[in-house]
């Protein structure tokens, strides 16, 4: 670690363990003591396939430590057993990619808000950290998704917004060296005022939705009532399961909501919101960056889009609203979106060990997963020789040969989402959101990196890559420095 940034994301070590040992296989023990738990490390296809679909490890109790003070106890996350599988049906719906293509409109109407700030950039002519800019766009799209709600954080504060971010910093896996940062003893009283406040915003949201159903009269269960936001989708299948079960109590009434139903709604929507928005902001960063050191890549892109959408900008916005599933064919945008998360994926997967089971490598050799911290790491998969050819280059052409081809991907080596049951619930969003700006952004400007004027102006100095990539993954797989940029207009 002596060899990475101050600040570099935990999971590089592996990789960087697997360059400098590569006799030293895909799966083995590190020892945190006296800092942490023993770690298994999980860096093979089949040996993440053992931990996460052949037989689901439960989640590792730390992350539930990180989340508690923004989600409470009942997030899908970390949640588990059957709680977790009535509650994961129940939002199922929201998530589905048919009923997300209804919501392509709302999508391009907070997109278009970001071209507009990107053209201000442009005039300005300054550096800004990108990751501002696509943070308060998919805290927006998330939020009309979720609850159909425009908070506008492109453009003015929100409170909700506001607490969520200010309790981000504050959240702690309780595993941290210095006891100061795992003890803080303020961190309790800002957590809790924080949370105070997201629950209020949320709360009235909720009250809300829900008054459109009662109309002042008990709402019959079951009952469905055209809407778009995920949260409402679940209100629908809460009900309909509360009245297909005889002994459920439906509480919902021209009262108030359902207290169970309320609760876990508050804490999912938190999580939607804090995890929705920021991965994919990231995601959008990387696509970015890439396609800044590779114009081949951003030049078949917009030949695929003059060929899908036509050669008139100005029309593109309402020509996707009109005709969302035209971004179906895009198989260029596709192959660059997936191998942008393979060179930086911003999720990997932590489970904790079980006794009676071991992980079995290629050659046979067992290794106990008790009392361990398992950890599937998909950017040591991701990256590793042994499963893609030239692992460092980006090469958006692998997702598009035949099989049989030396480039094409080996089976379950791309983890972006995981795998198994607990695969994340918001893929196709993320991949739908991240079309949509590519598409409406990538023929009207350019957007160059500028570490070098960056760290001209604000370097504290100390190592500042990763295998050579000035925009290597902090804390949250985030792109160092929030990704300081330019942007001009393509036409110039």
């Amino acid at each position: 670690m002596s060899k990475l940034p101050d600040d570099v994301h935990p999971h590089y070590l592996p990789d960087q363990l697997r360059r400098v040992m590569p006799d030293l296989g895909p799966v083995f023990y590190i020892d945190n003591w006296p800092f942490g738990p023993q770690m298994l490390v999980v860096a093979s296809p089949d040996a993440a396939y053992q931990i996460t679909q052949e037989h689901s490890l439960p989640k590792y109790p730390a992350m539930r430590t990180f989340l508690r003070p923004l989600t409470g106890e009942y997030d899908l996350v970390t949640m588990e057993g059957q709680l977790w599988k009535t509650w994961r049906t129940i939002y199922n719906p929201g998530f589905s990619a048919g009923h997300l293509m209804t919501l392509v409109p709302d999508i391009v109407k907070e997109t278009t808000i970001f071209c507009d700030i990107l053209r201000e950039h442009a005039r300005n002519q300054d550096i800004f950290p990108l990751k501002e800019a696509t943070d308060n766009l998919t805290m927006d799209v998330i939020s009309r998704v979720v609850m159909d709600t425009h908070i506008n954080s492109q453009r003015s504060h929100n409170e909700m917004v506001s607490a969520l971010r200010r309790q981000i910093p504050w959240l702690t896996f309780g595993t941290e060296i210095n006891p100061i940062q795992r003890y803080h003893p303020l961190r309790p009283l800002v957590h809790w005022y924080n949370a105070r406040q997201m629950n209020k915003y949320i709360s009235r949201v909720l009250e809300d939705r829900f008054a459109g159903y009662t109309n002042g009269e008990t709402m019959p269960a079951g009952t469905a009532r055209h809407s778009k936001s995920v949260i409402d989708l679940a209100l629908n299948t809460y009900l309909a399961d509360a009245a297909a079960n005889q002994t459920a109590k439906s509480s919902m009434t021209a009262k108030g909501m359902d207290a169970t139903f309320k609760a876990f709604a508050i804490s999912q929507i938190k999580l939607f919101i804090f995890s929705g928005h920021d991965t994919t902001s990231s995601s959008i960063c990387f696509v970015f960056y890439l396609l800044s050191k590779h114009p081949s890549a951003l030049e078949c892109l917009r030949a695929e889009y003059q060929e899908v959408f036509g050669p008139d900008l100005t029309q593109t916005a309402s020509i996707i609203a009109k005709d969302p599933h035209l971004l179906n064919r895009l198989p260029y945008t596709v192959a660059v979106l997936k191998e942008s998360l393979r060179l930086f994926p911003v999720v990997s997967s932590t489970r904790v060990g079980e006794p009676d089971f071991s992980v079995v490598d290629s050659h046979g050799r067992q290794y106990p997963t008790e009392g361990c911290l398992v950890w599937s790491i998909h950017h040591a998969i991701q990256r590793d020789p042994a499963y893609w050819p030239q692992p460092d280059s980006f090469l958006p052409e692998r997702w598009l040969v035949p099989q049989g081809d030396p480039l094409h991907p080996i089976k379950g080596a791309w983890r972006a989402f995981e795998f198994g049951p607990r695969t994340c619930i918001g893929q196709e969003l993320a991949m739908l959101e991240m079309k949509i700006a590519m598409v409406m952004t990538l023929r009207e400007f350019d957007v160059k990196a500028a570490y070098e004027e960056w760290d001209m102006l604000k370097s504290k100095g100390g190592r500042k890559t990763v295998e050579g990539e000035r925009a290597y993954q902090i804390i949250l797989a985030q792109p160092s420095d929030g990704l300081p940029c330019r942007v001009k207009m393509a036409a110039e």
